[in-house]
């Protein structure tokens, strides 16, 4: 399984969109300041996920949330 998840900085509001084979693993190394993107705007909450049963369908979910139109659907998710 793969994952695309969403995680707000709860000290700048920003968002951080990535994906992962291992959620668990991944938002530990967010948590812990291993992951060099978000390491100085811990603490961090996970907002949104979905789940994928391949690869190419992660990255592309990723990739669209990461577009003009992927970043207008999260607003109006209210994400």
């Amino acid at each position: 399984m793969f994952y695309v998840y969403i995680l707000r900085s709860e000290k700048d509001g920003k968002r951080y969109i990535g994906f992962t084979s291992n959620i668990d693993r991944r938002l530990l190394e967010h948590h812990t300041g291993y992951v060099t993107s978000t390491k100085n705007r811990r603490p961090l909450q996970l907002i949104h996920s979905e789940e994928f049963s391949n690869k190419i369908e992660a990255e592309q979910r990723e990739k669209f949330f990461k577009s003009g139109r992927g970043r207008a659907e999260l607003k109006l998710m209210g994400l």
